[in-house]
């Protein structure tokens, strides 16, 4: 991704649909059944025993550079959950700029034989190699929002979910047209990083939506999860489409640049649906004043549980809600709506 830093208060601004200067861009058992065994069920009163202090474990960490909001909060996260635990050592190693520099960093990493590793890599893809030769010296991996194709290469994935993200914008869109007797909907898209198969998810998950309820897609463009990228290509759907019933843009950090875009159009005709979740994003949701009116969630708290997964691989336990011993294969975090109506619920867990 491209490295950039905008300052928060511009950022608040133009969320909030103060105009920019032109050319601006911004850096169940049935009853005949037998009973279950003791094995198959646990004890409601010992769910609270994971958390007592145990075995220490040492957990690698690593994630691209925090040069965009959801991927700071990641970062964040992991260290403040890693730091609630006083039996778990936390080590972060430096992603680098690419792949290629993260998997060098993680190769170091592996020779000082952590107990597990938490991996947000730069590209699943890419990384695929490295989880299968950390897995193969016996260190596992958690493999954490990009995915690793192969799944010998992780223990445990934990990620957000992409498909359900489009599957969710969609469904807004799809009420939001039938209430206002639009038959035929002019829709846009502004994507993330094509190349991610996150992105690619999540666009296939919008398309089949709008399908089914006969609607589609009049213009899509790709933009880098950054603030200018969404600007630029915010600034191009705008003039190949004069006029719009309804936006998604996949990510509400670059959706900071798409606002912009739109701000300097001075458009307000459609509805514009976020991503991932943003503290601002949803307080401009709250005040209901630009035409951003709902967002669908990708939360990074899904670090910190990457890291409460990982402590609990490194010592042998499952999850103490669960009935089996160990810590489940893969896990997928549903995808929300946030609007006016529920985003008082949803601000403390913005970003």
């Amino acid at each position: 991704m491209a490295k950039i830093n905008p300052d928060l208060s511009r950022r608040r601004l133009l969320f909030s649909g103060a105009a920019v200067g032109a050319g601006a861009l911004l850096t169940a058992c049935t009853s005949n059944e037998a009973a279950p065994t003791p094995a198959q069920t646990k004890d409601s009163g010992a769910a609270g025993g994971n958390a007592a202090p145990g075995q220490k474990v040492v957990i690698g960490f690593s994630a691209p550079a925090a040069d965009h909001g959801w991927i700071a909060a990641i970062t964040n996260n992991a260290k403040a959950q890693a730091q609630t635990y006083s039996d778990v050592e936390f080590k972060t190693v430096e992603a680098g700029a690419d792949a290629a520099a993260q998997r060098a960093a993680l190769s170091a990493l592996i020779g000082q034989k952590p107990n597990v590793i938490v991996l947000l890599p730069h590209d699943g893809k890419e990384l695929n190699s490295f989880g299968l030769e950390a897995m193969a010296a016996g260190i596992p991996v958690v493999n954490l929002d990009r995915a690793f194709p192969d799944a010998r290469a992780y223990r445990t994935q934990i990620k957000g979910d992409n498909y359900g993200m489009g599957v969710a914008a969609a469904d807004f869109i799809i009420a939001q047209m039938k209430s206002k007797n639009v038959s035929a909907p002019i829709i846009g898209e502004i994507a993330g990083m094509d190349e991610l198969e996150l992105t690619q998810e999540r666009s296939k998950g919008f398309t089949e939506t709008l399908k089914a309820a006969g609607f589609k897609v009049a213009n899509r463009r790709a933009a880098r999860f950054t603030v200018d990228s969404g600007q630029q290509e915010a600034a191009q759907l705008l003039q190949a489409l004069p006029r719009m019933d309804a936006l998604w843009n996949h990510d509400d950090d670059q959706g900071v640049g798409v606002m912009a875009a739109i701000n300097q159009a001075g458009r307000k005709e459609f509805i514009m649906i976020g991503g991932a979740g943003s503290k601002q994003a949803i307080e401009t949701i709250q005040a209901d004043n630009t035409p951003l009116k709902a967002t669908v969630t990708y939360s990074p708290s899904m670090a910190s549980s990457a890291i409460s997964l990982a402590r609990l691989i490194g010592q042998n336990k499952g999850m103490s809600d669960l009935v089996e011993l160990r810590v489940p294969k893969d896990i997928v975090l549903a995808s929300e709506t946030i609007t006016k109506e529920n985003a008082s619920d949803y601000l403390k867990l913005g970003f």
